[in-house]
C-alpha cells in the first residue's frame, strides 16, 4: 500500500450507514468526517448542485427522526447543529463524488461503495434464507396439522376401547 494509499476499516464505514425512513443512508457530518472536509463544506457543495440530489438520492431528517438517530448512539457528538442534517442513499454517495473531487474523496468514496455493495449481498443471502426459512415452517405446519389428525383419531380409537363392552355368551343367573 503506498503511502497515500487511504484505508479506511470497513466496520467503521458500516457502522456509519443508517436505516432511515427503510433506506440505507449515511450522514453529512460522518461522509465530512470521512471525506476529510468540514460538514458545512459539504452541505455548500451539496446545495450549489441541489439538482444531482432528488429525493430519493439525499433526504433532510426532520426534528423527530435527528432526536431518534441521537438517541440510538447513545451519545450526542454533534453538538448544537443549527440546520437539518442531509442523509444520503447508496445513489447519493455516487453523486457526492462527482461534487467533491479531491483525491481523498475520490479513495473514500470508493471503500464506501464496496461496503454498501457488501451490505446488499449480506442481506441478499439472508433474504434467500428467510424464504427458505418460510417454505420450511409452511411445510412443518402442513405436517403439525397431519400429525395433529392421527392424535384425534388415536384419542377416539382409544375412548371407543375404554368404553363398557357388553357381555357375549351365557350369563349365570343369581338365584
Amino acid at each position: 500500500m503506498s503511502k497515500k494509499e487511504i484505508s479506511i476499516p470497513e466496520e467503521i464505514i458500516a457502522n456509519k450507514i443508517h436505516l432511515i425512513r427503510e433506506q440505507k443512508v449515511m450522514l453529512d457530518k460522518d461522509l465530512a468526517e470521512l471525506y476529510q472536509v468540514e460538514t458545512k463544506q459539504l452541505k455548500r457543495q451539496v446545495r450549489r448542485n441541489i439538482d444531482r440530489f432528488p429525493e430519493d438520492f439525499m433526504i433532510e431528517l426532520d426534528q423527530e427522526e435527528f432526536t431518534n438517530l441521537r438517541s440510538q448512539s447513545g451519545t450526542s457528538k454533534w453538538g448544537g447543529t443549527r440546520y437539518a442534517p442531509m442523509a444520503f442513499t447508496e445513489q447519493g454517495v455516487a453523486m457526492l463524488s462527482s461534487v467533491l473531487s479531491s483525491p481523498t474523496a475520490i479513495k473514500v468514496h470508493i471503500q464506501i461503495i464496496r461496503v454498501f455493495t457488501k451490505i446488499r449481498e449480506v442481506l441478499k443471502n439472508h433474504s434467500d434464507l428467510l424464504l427458505r426459512m418460510e417454505k420450511l415452517e409452511r411445510n412443518t405446519s402442513k405436517h403439525d396439522m397431519q400429525i395433529s389428525q392421527v392424535f384425534d383419531l388415536i384419542k377416539q380409537l382409544v375412548k371407543q376401547e375404554e368404553a363398557p363392552r357388553t357381555q357375549i355368551g351365557y350369563k349365570k343367573d343369581n338365584k
